[in-house]
């Protein structure tokens, strides 16, 4: 695949105004998220402050932000990114499968409820990880530990299964778990990681699992877990008025830039970080 002008994280109405604008200006745009769109906004009772759609409810709000992707044939692409990383000229955005080239990035993810686990940031990259099948290949033999929130992360353990020894399933927030018969689920809440240089097990209200790696995986990374040396405030996205972040050719906007949390505010966030990446992406061709 061919470098994209600019790669869009995430497919609420800050992400689907994003890859409108950037489209309309002539640039080639990766979008990346869930073709269903923001599971916040279809779930939306009734939006009453949307310019010009007095009394829309979420659901066909989110049709009309397919049907416009639809028009200027913009594509999602449901690959989970793992990883945004910088690396000079461009970024690299790494996916389960594939690592793709985008010449800038657009954070549009919004934001990551909940706080990390103990030692889960202090062990990320030394037996935490958060990406089943970029990191399955350290575990052969081995007992692992993933602690699920989702559909999703039942799939990846059913992936872990088959290069681990031992893959013992944690579900950390309510959800049908669909795993092969060669995962243990235990219906216990994990309330720590353990370990002091890598990590050791899992904590949880009864029991202790000595593990030799952990899968966290939720719906979203943090952006500064996301986006190594990325400049945040709690759990959002230090930006400024044009969107832009601490990194050059790296901008968010929506929830994950700050409050208040409005599906026209984020739509309106989307459309300037475009324009500011359009912006950049012509100042780098001088």
């Amino acid at each position: 695949m061919e470098r994209a002008d600019i790669a869009i994280i995430g497919t609420g109405p800050a992400g689907v105004s994003a890859a409108i604008t950037a489209k309309v200006r002539g640039k080639t745009v990766l979008l990346f998220g869930s073709r269903e769109l923001s599971s916040k906004l279809t779930k939306a009772h009734k939006i009453q402050n949307y310019p010009g759609l007095p009394d829309i409810d979420g659901a066909q709000l989110a049709q009309a932000f397919k049907k416009h992707l639809d028009v200027l044939d913009i594509p999602i692409t449901e690959k989970q990114v793992t990883a945004v990383y910088a690396m000079g000229g461009y970024f690299g955005i790494q996916t389960p499968d594939a690592m793709l080239e985008a010449s800038s990035v657009i954070l549009a993810g919004g934001v990551v409820m909940g706080k990390p686990f103990p030692k889960e940031d202090e062990l990320l990259g030394r037996g935490v990880s958060y990406c089943a099948t970029c990191d399955a290949h350290f575990y052969p033999g081995k007992t692992v530990a993933v602690l699920g929130c989702n559909a999703e992360s039942c799939r990846e353990a059913n992936f872990l299964a088959e290069t681990a020894g031992r893959l013992l399933y944690f579900p950390v927030v309510s959800h049908e778990v669909a795993v092969n018969d060669h995962v243990q689920v235990i219906n216990e809440r994990p309330i720590a990681i353990l370990g002091q240089t890598h990590a050791e097990g899992v904590q949880t209200e009864q029991n202790t699992y000595a593990v030799d790696g952990v899968f966290v995986l939720r719906d979203a990374v943090a952006p500064d877990k996301l986006v190594p040396g990325l400049a945040v405030e709690g759990a959002h996205v230090r930006v400024d008025a044009n969107m832009a972040t601490n990194l050059s050719g790296c901008f968010a906007c929506g929830d994950l830039a700050g409050k208040p949390y409005q599906y026209i505010k984020a739509a309106g966030q989307g459309n300037v970080a475009a324009l500011s990446a359009v912006e950049w992406l012509a100042k780098q061709k001088k």
